[in-house]
């Protein structure tokens, strides 16, 4: 279990015990009035209507009355942070809360409906907000980062603070949930969320994706019987162990990660080559420093590649940096270096029909295609492209370095241009080369090995836009990355002929399992600072047919969190008992750094070790970098 679970335990005893004091409070307080024997605790009648009152006055009651107030609520604080002294307290008694659309979320005086507490107006720029009495006023978003116990009748979120409303009843609970994500729905979508755009936004063969319910989960138990077949499944109490830990010469911006005998620390000022071992990362090597030859064109500064690629057998690497002046990540060539000689032996352009083009991303052509050592073709994204490069000059002609008029271009070997704003982000393969796509507007394409002109399945988006995705080696799974949650989809489907086939294969129909969402709870979404944006999910890196993945891992600020691969897929989870919506699971391990993470990633399957189920987990931050090991004890 995540740390998160041990807090919201001290929430539900706190609460209890504060109501069960109340109780006690109000009890000692009519003893304390009303105190001496039986015969003077009898009420007498009261001799005038100013004794009446001041009788009422006297009162104290054991509950408040809310049937009188609508959406009546009970509201929480967190307070003391990740302190032994963390704990909930009561802001209000007895409060209330209400939806209301507005254009401003500080704009204090709008006129509430009577029945409904909501306010028309017409401004095509308005968006619905989450009230609660007078201290909170919250724009409804994925931001808030809402987590709901229905069982509990109680939510979590985050505005500005951590809070918690408890109701009246379950009921008055799915009430409060029915209509945030109503609201939510619209603020994402600028349309009412009513079945008929539900079914415009998502697509017919979709619609679990906006009503879960009546999705097809039978995918999701048909991988769980797969994944159980599979060698030394993980148990979801093991500990993280810390094994090595290495400073670096540098700023470290991005890792390498080798599969053979290397991995390698990209920093401000070089390359670090460190050994790779069965319980981590350690040793430096030889150091290619990046003012030995390696600068952008035309400026005598070098500038930090912000993407690495290992080739051929792991003896090459491409480094891509943004061209300078620009405000987004697109370059328009690469430099490819000899790691064994720490030199940089060919620039090259990126070009099409004679014209240069840019790319924001490269990628290698399968999940093992780095260990290969006559690879020569790679993977290019950009904004409206996807495409395959090829290395091989078609000409036969050796680059001469000192004639940089001379810059070879790249052959465009395969891809589209496509015409229409794909808003394309990011993209992964599988084991056998199958693409998937993220895009700004939260869609994820699957592209099949023998065609980058249409994709085979699209998923539809749900309303953040994807800035990383991962693939499982035999193309089951992707987890897509945004910056509030990460979303798991299974691909599997089953063909009219009654074969299993993935979403790469061909078109999935509508027979399609709804996703589910891994996220942070609400209070360490709040703990993870300002910079709490999930980056880089991926899952553990397996080559090889017949194994399975089993952690997924991401970073969040100074937070690494790894979730558990199978326990996320079991439908039973305890995380998913009595939520309405997408299944979330909040279920995970989080490792802090004292600085920011720059990349936190499993090493390859062939170093897990036989008293460990997974190979270790390294984890980069700017000065150092360091390698847990996952390991049995209970």
């Amino acid at each position: 279990m995540g740390a998160n679970h041990s807090r919201e335990e001290l929430f539900s005893s706190s609460d209890s015990e504060q109501e069960e004091n109340e109780e006690s409070n109000y009890e000692d307080a009519n003893e304390n009035d009303e105190g001496g024997s039986s015969s003077d605790r009898r009420i007498k009648s009261p001799t005038s209507l100013d004794d009446v009152d001041a009788k009422l006055k006297a009162l104290k009651l054991k509950y408040s009355s809310s049937s009188n107030i609508p959406n009546a609520v009970k509201l929480y604080l967190h307070v003391g942070g990740n302190t032994p002294k963390a704990k909930w307290v009561t802001s209000e008694k007895l409060t209330s809360y209400s939806f209301v659309k507005t254009n401003s979320v500080n704009d204090e005086d709008e006129d509430e409906d009577d029945d409904e507490g909501e306010k028309e107006v017409r401004d095509s720029e308005t968006f619905w907000i989450l009230k609660v009495g007078s201290k909170i006023r919250s724009k409804v978003s994925v931001e808030m980062q809402m987590k709901i116990f229905s069982d509990q009748r109680r939510v979590d979120f985050v505005a500005g603070a951590v809070w918690a409303m408890k109701f009246c009843s379950e009921e008055h609970c799915k009430v409060f949930v029915t209509q945030f994500e109503n609201c939510l729905f619209e603020n994402t979508y600028n349309v009412e969320g009513n079945e008929k755009n539900k079914v415009k936004i998502f697509g017919k063969d979709f619609i679990g994706w906006a009503n879960p319910e009546a999705a097809d989960d039978s995918m999701w138990e048909d991988a769980e019987d797969s994944f159980s077949k599979s060698p030394s499944p993980a148990r979801p109490t093991q500990d993280l162990r810390e094994e090595f830990e290495e400073a670096s010469n540098g700023g470290i911006q991005s890792l390498a990660l080798g599969a053979l005998d290397n991995s390698f620390l990209v920093s401000d000022n070089g390359i670090q080559v460190v050994k790779n071992f069965a319980h981590g990362i350690h040793g430096k090597g030889a150091f290619v420093n990046f003012a030995d030859g390696y600068q952008s064109k035309g400026s005598s500064a070098f500038m930090t590649p912000k993407k690495t690629l290992l080739m051929k057998a792991e003896t090459n690497m491409l480094l891509m940096s943004p061209n300078a002046g620009r405000e987004t990540f697109h370059s328009t060539g690469l430099h490819q270096l000899d790691i064994e000689t720490g030199k940089v032996v060919t620039e090259w352009k990126f070009g099409k029909d004679g014209t240069e083009i840019t790319m924001r991303d490269i990628h290698n052509d399968s999940k093992g295609a780095q260990m290969d050592p006559s690879g020569s073709t790679f993977l290019g994204l950009d904004d409206n492209r996807l495409c395959r490069w090829d290395m091989r000059d078609r000409h036969g002609i050796v680059q001469d370095l000192v004639d940089s008029s001379n810059t070879p271009v790249l052959n465009w070997a395969q891809g589209h241009q496509f015409s229409r704003g794909t808003n394309f982000q990011c993209f992964a393969t599988t084991g056998d080369g199958s693409i998937a796509v993220g895009s700004l507007d939260g869609k994820i394409r699957l592209y099949s090995i023998s065609s980058m002109r249409q994709a085979k399945t699209a998923f539809p988006g749900l309303g953040s836009p994807i800035t990383h995705v991962d693939v499982t080696f035999d193309g089951k799974w992707i987890v897509g990355t945004t910056d509030t949650y990460l979303v798991l989809i299974c691909t599997i489907f089953t063909d009219k002929d009654g074969n299993m086939k993935t979403g790469f294969a061909g078109r999935m129909g509508n027979r399609i399992a709804a996703p589910r969402l891994l996220k942070l709870s609400p209070l360490d979404s709040h703990l993870a600072g300002a910079n709490n944006k999930f980056r880089n999910a991926q899952f553990s890196w397996v080559t090889e047919n017949g194994k399975q993945e089993r952690h997924i891992v991401a970073t969040v600020g100074k937070f690494s969190v790894i979730w558990n691969f199978q326990q996320v897929k079991d439908g039973s989870h305890e995380c998913y008992r009595n939520q309405q919506g997408l299944k979330s699971c909040y279920c995970y391990k989080i490792v802090l750094r004292d600085d920011s993470i720059v990349e936190s990633r499993f090493m390859h399957d062939k170093f897990a070790v036989t008293d460990s189920p997974e190979a270790p987990l390294v984890i980069a931050t700017p000065m150092k970098v360091s390698s847990f090991s996952m390991s049995n004890r209970r």
